[in-house]
């Protein structure tokens, strides 16, 4: 029996593509020497190839997925800010029809107060905003990241168990190798082992893709957050203001 160098590996002696994966029963021991060690050997590689490609599909099902999740979450931040918007303006209105009333309550105070009230210029009322298409626009940070992830929406739909599965079919496979940096000589020459290594690398390299999109979405919707604390900061000043407004107004009306 001839020995094998350390650094031997029996795939490169398959070069034929006669050696398919088979599914083994683990039932059996394996056998220890021979030929069918050998050919248990192969099987086995081909086994766990298989098993890291279902992985790495996972693994990018679930990066597809965070990232449509992501999107949803920014659109509904967006639709909030829309309404903290929508309700500073409704503030304001209120703010400035309550001064008109408190410039109508001392006109009724004094006669002459009235008539010169009557006379005087009105002061210029600054008009608060129609409650008509909202003005509110996202950061543009958020708006960039939600549009380039709303690209990846059809590998989404793909890659969702219920909708449709990432095809793991050794064609599709072999096909996925044109976007691999790995030189065709790098691969082993098992047409089936070939497969799965650059199904392999071909979901490596769209898993750092997607995990660069979702980096982005955080730092877009940490924008809009604090962009929307900011809002909600002066929104909370302007409605102290108008309660001392209203309590102060109140109290004018009844000494009248």
């Amino acid at each position: 029996m001839s020995a094998h160098p350390k650094s031997y590996n029996p795939f490169d002696d398959d070069d034929d593509e006669d050696l398919k994966p088979v599914k083994w029963n683990e039932s059996n021991e394996p056998p220890r020497e021979g030929p069918d060690r050998q050919r248990y050997l192969q099987q086995e590689v081909l086994r766990r190839s298989q098993a890291t490609v279902d992985s790495s599909n996972r693994s990018l099902s679930l990066i597809y997925e965070s990232e449509h999740v992501g999107v949803a979450m920014s659109e509904e931040l967006t639709r909030q800010g829309e309404a903290l918007k929508r309700t500073e303006r409704m503030v304001d209105k209120m703010d400035q029809d309550l001064k008109t009333s408190q410039r109508h309550i001392n006109s009724i105070k004094s006669v002459f107060g009235g008539f010169v009230n009557y006379f005087k210029a009105k002061p210029q009322e600054t008009k608060p905003e129609q409650n008509g298409a909202s003005d509110y626009q996202a950061s543009s940070r958020l708006k960039e990241a939600i549009s380039v992830s709303k690209e990846q929406e059809s590998k989404y739909q793909e890659s969702h168990p219920n909708l449709r599965k990432l095809d793991n079919s050794e064609d599709n496979s072999s096909g996925a190798s044109s976007n691999s940096s790995f030189q065709p000589d790098s691969y082993p020459k098992n047409q089936h082992l070939r497969a799965y290594h650059q199904k392999v690398d071909n979901n490596l390299g769209e898993m750092s893709l997607g995990l660069g999109r979702l980096k982005n979405l955080a730092l877009g919707l940490q924008t809009e957050i604090d962009e929307q604390d900011d809002i909600l900061g002066h929104l909370t000043q302007k409605v102290d203001t108008l309660d001392v407004n209203i309590k102060s107004t109140d109290k004018k009306v009844k000494e009248l």
